[in-house]
């Protein structure tokens, strides 16, 4: 783990400082569960990956307005102060399409990758019968991403961006972020009726 990466543990205390919304606070973790998949198989820092993930919207909640220089300018600010590295608040700048901040590492790319999806296999998850990411298929979702009228906050175009800067097809996409959230399943209530 780099020396210079807060502790998960601090991230998580900082994101519950700012973030009181469950939904909020389950799509930190199904974002860091995916960028923890990622920076595994890809021979990255996972414990960097997994807090830039959890903190990518903790300012969201409380400044959601750009315009009033709020998510995720304020973020950036609060993380700046707590010395948070440099390329983790690149990344989170990034995920935002209207900062500008260009994704130049393979971790700021990701997390744009990952951040949409993550909302969008939720939505699926949550409209099926069993309410289980177990028997979510990549096909199913696939399905829903073209359902304009499904999740309409989830921007499709994002997620479509993300994939090709990862250099990754989006139906394997879809298949390895379902595979990172199944992980955690049960943190974000995703583990069905039946669990």
């Amino acid at each position: 783990m780099s020396s210079d990466c807060p502790s998960r543990e601090e991230a998580l205390a900082l994101l519950t400082e700012y973030t009181h919304s469950e939904s909020l606070i389950k799509h930190a973790l199904a974002v860091e569960a995916a960028m923890r998949w990622y920076a595994e198989r890809g021979g990255h820092d996972v414990e960097r990956w997994g807090v830039t993930g959890l903190l990518h919207d903790f300012d969201y909640e409380r400044w959601p307005d750009p315009e009033a220089d709020g998510h995720p300018y304020m973020g950036n600010k609060i993380l700046t102060e707590l010395n948070y590295p440099e390329d983790m608040r690149d990344a989170i700048m990034g995920h935002a399409v209207y900062t500008g901040v260009e994704r130049k590492t393979d971790m700021a790319k990701t997390l744009f990758a990952c951040d949409e999806l993550t909302g969008l296999i939720t939505a699926s998850v949550l409209v099926r019968p069993d309410k289980s990411i177990h028997t979510l298929t990549a096909k199913s979702v696939k399905k829903k991403m073209k359902d304009k009228a499904f999740a309409k906050g989830v921007n499709r175009e994002d997620i479509r961006i993300g994939c090709e800067e990862i250099g990754v097809e989006v139906g394997e996409h879809i298949e390895n972020v379902i595979a990172s959230m199944q992980a955690v399943a049960e943190e974000l209530g995703l583990q069905g009726t039946e669990a």
